[in-house]
């Protein structure tokens, strides 16, 4: 399912992909990221992106996506890390933007984790605690989606939507019972506690998240050699992580550089790595995932997303279709490119 070894020698041409990127050489391409645990993230923090593309890039580190749709909205982000909540929620009130490539899908990397001395034992447990997610996040619709799948409300079960250090901060003082969040807070949270469910278990029952890398839609059609490059750039640090996984470990120069950037200790970084559930470029360019137009599983993932958060009264409109939203251009240049 993964890359290959020759993936890994023929990506290193597919950063070669940087004579369309030069169009964005004139100007400082702005990209919002978070501080989730991913290969990528090296290419940030070595400059890697700014090499390969030959393009000046300001790496802007925002709390959530919902932030940094705010900022593409604005202007300020012309290309950001974000996950499939806030997606829904941007697209449904007119943001105009394309997915280009699937980061990862619903795994162990995002988690509710229960405090020790909460009473919660079991999803029976929750009535009547206080449960707390990042605002418009794939943390909290899926925890929303939970506590419906149970039979409850968010009259039965308290629902904070608040930033992820406050996250941290409330359930350390014994404020909240517990908190869906990703890292650095899960681990933090897992210090004095366990973990209930995580979202791959909520994918299970039927709401499914994503985290991808989008771009204003002006943007990839003015300078889509720039993506090609930079997703390039994403393919082989993933592959790396998928092909060798002593070049991860917690003693490595990653694990440190990524310790640097985002937070944390170096066996931090490389434990949240392994919760990582990647796809290479072939499977993300199917119809499953960012191919097939109408047909495509991230279109059909936002509009369930979509509906959910209008019968939650997070937003007020659904739209017909949101294939429009999503291409899979860009993997399938990186994948020829690869010659895989």
């Amino acid at each position: 399912m993964f890359f290959g070894k020759a993936f890994l020698a023929a990506a290193l041409g597919a950063l070669t992909l940087v004579s369309g990127a030069a169009q964005a050489a004139d100007q400082t391409v702005v990209v919002g990221y978070q501080t989730d645990a991913l290969p990528s993230s090296v290419a940030i923090a070595n400059g890697e992106f700014d090499k390969a593309t030959g393009v000046k890039i300001d790496f802007r580190r925002f709390n959530s996506g919902a932030e940094i749709f705010a900022a593409i909205a604005s202007g300020d982000v012309q290309v950001g890390y974000v996950g499939s909540s806030p997606f829904a929620a941007a697209t449904s009130r007119g943001l105009d933007v394309k997915a280009f490539y699937l980061a990862s899908i619903s795994g162990v990397d995002e988690a509710l984790v229960v405090r020790n001395g909460s009473g919660v034992n079991s999803l029976a447990d929750l009535r009547g605690k206080k449960l707390a997610a990042a605002p418009v996040s794939t943390d909290h619709y899926q925890l929303l989606a939970l506590i419906k799948s149970l039979g409850l409300n968010e009259k039965d079960v308290q629902v904070f939507a608040i930033p992820q250090p406050d996250i941290v901060a409330g359930y350390n003082r014994g404020d909240l019972d517990g908190g869906f969040v990703w890292d650095p807070a899960l681990t933090e949270l897992k210090k004095n506690g366990k973990v209930l469910v995580t979202s791959k278990d909520v994918a299970d029952k039927g709401a499914p998240t994503f985290s991808a890398w989008v771009a204003t839609s002006a943007f990839a059609q003015d300078h889509p050699d720039f993506l090609k490059a930079f997703a390039a750039v994403i393919a082989k640090e993933q592959n790396s992580f998928v092909a060798d996984k002593a070049a991860w470990g917690p003693d490595s120069e990653n694990a440190k550089l990524l310790a640097g950037l985002l937070g944390g200790t170096p066996a931090d970084q490389a434990s949240a790595l392994k919760n990582l559930n990647l796809l290479p470029v072939k499977t993300q360019a199917s119809d499953e995932w960012l191919g097939g137009g109408e047909k495509s599983g991230l279109a059909k993932i936002l509009k369930d997303t979509a509906v959910f958060l209008k019968d939650q009264k997070k937003i007020s409109n659904v739209l017909p279709s949101y294939a429009a939203f999503v291409t899979p251009d860009v993997v399938i240049a990186v994948d020829k490119g690869a010659g895989s």
